[in-house]
Order: structure tokens, then sequence, then C-alpha cells
């Protein structure tokens, strides 16, 4: 019998101590159980798997069996409804990110025990997102921004958890966290396509290293 899955609190509490979390969007998923080991031996807990990856589902359900007993959260990425929400945490996704606010999706995420985390951009659309029970906010496309929007959010809400994804890389992850992040989420800056394609394991756990540390210098660790 499989162990029965964390609390949904204990789950956030360990995300929220990694402050990293890898973003993987494959064009397949051959090389997802190396990558997660490459992430995972670099300090990288957080490993979400887009539902733009094929067979999504079953590599959620592979890792999550291999790495989890090994310490990682297998997490679900860009969730467009509730459905896919439920399959997802039943393959063994611990927390459920989506591009967008999907209340339903929100819902069904805290429902199943799993932490929840709807992307949002304006300040009225991340207010929305925590009203609706968001654990954390993910603040999508923040390529084109800086971390001074984060501090800007913050000053008169510094209730709010805010994550930034897209545009984050292991040099400047640390100044998300110094302007208020709680962490943050990186794709291609730190799981390379062509370091996957040559198989140079090597190199993403090299980045994972660099963006986990630069998180815990920033936070004085």
């Amino acid at each position: 019998m499989p162990s029965p899955p964390e609390p949904r609190d204990q789950t956030l509490t360990r995300l929220l101590d990694c402050g990293v979390i890898a973003v993987i969007r494959a064009a397949s998923a051959d090389s997802l159980l190396d990558v997660g080991r490459a992430l995972l031996a670099g300090g990288v807990l957080g490993v979400e798997i887009t539902m733009t990856t094929p067979g999504a589902l079953d590599a959620i359900r592979l890792l999550s069996e291999r790495l989890s007993p090994q310490g990682a959260i297998l997490g679900v990425g860009t969730v467009m409804d509730a459905e896919t929400c439920r399959r997802a945490v039943e393959a063994g996704a611990r927390y459920v990110v989506s591009p967008h606010l999907d209340a339903a999706v929100v819902a069904a995420t805290r429902q199943l025990g799993a932490v929840s985390m709807p992307g949002a951009f304006t300040p009225t659309e991340i207010l929305r997102a925590a009203g609706a029970g968001a654990d954390v906010v993910k603040i999508f496309p923040s390529a084109g921004l800086s971390p001074n929007y984060f501090r800007d959010i913050l000053a008169p809400l510094p209730h709010l958890k805010l994550m930034p994804t897209g545009g984050v890389t292991p040099a400047n992850a640390g100044d998300w966290i110094t302007a208020g992040a709680v962490c943050v989420g990186a794709g291609a800056s730190l799981v390379p396509k062509d370091a996957v394609a040559r198989r140079d394991w090597a190199t993403i756990t090299a980045n994972a290293r660099t963006m986990v540390a630069s998180v815990r210098r920033a936070r004085g660790a």
C-alpha cells in the first residue's frame, strides 16, 4: 500500500523552504525521470510537469513513485479545469499550477488536499486569486516585469504570497526573493532544452544548485 500523501500545509512549507520550483514543459516524457533526479541532486524539490507535456499524467505518476521517497514534490502545471486537477492529484501531484485564475480549479485543488497556485498579473487579479483560496499566487508572465513590481504590490498588501514565473534565472532568483517573493518558478533557465537533448544532467544539477544558493543568500541563510 502506498503511503498517504502528506498534509497540504506540510507540502506548502517544504516548497517554500526550498524556494525553487522547476517548470518542465517538455516535448516528450522520455527523459523526465532523469531530469527530476538531476534537479533533486541540486536541491530543487518542486518538480512541476506541465499538462502540455505528452504523457504528463503518466510522468507525474512515475516521478511521484520514484522520487517522492527521496524528497521530491511533484506538481502539475497548465491546469485549465477541475477534472484535469483531479486526475493529476490522483496521479501524485501535490500542487496545482495554472496560468490563470479559475475558482473551480482552486476549489478542487484544496478539496483534494493539494497546494493551489493559480496565475494572475494585476493587483485585482492577484487579490481575487488570494480570495478564492490560493496558497501562492503565480505572477505570470513575469518576464517583462522587474522585482520592483513585487515591492510595489507587497507594500500595501504584505500578506500575499507571490511567485514569479517567466524570466527567472539562476542569476536573478535572489533578486525576486529580496523583493518579497516566497519562491520562484523557473523553466528553460533551469532545465535547458539543449541540456536535456544531450542528456547533460550535470548542467541541470549545477543550475539547480546555483538557483537554490541564490535563494538562500537572499534570505540570509
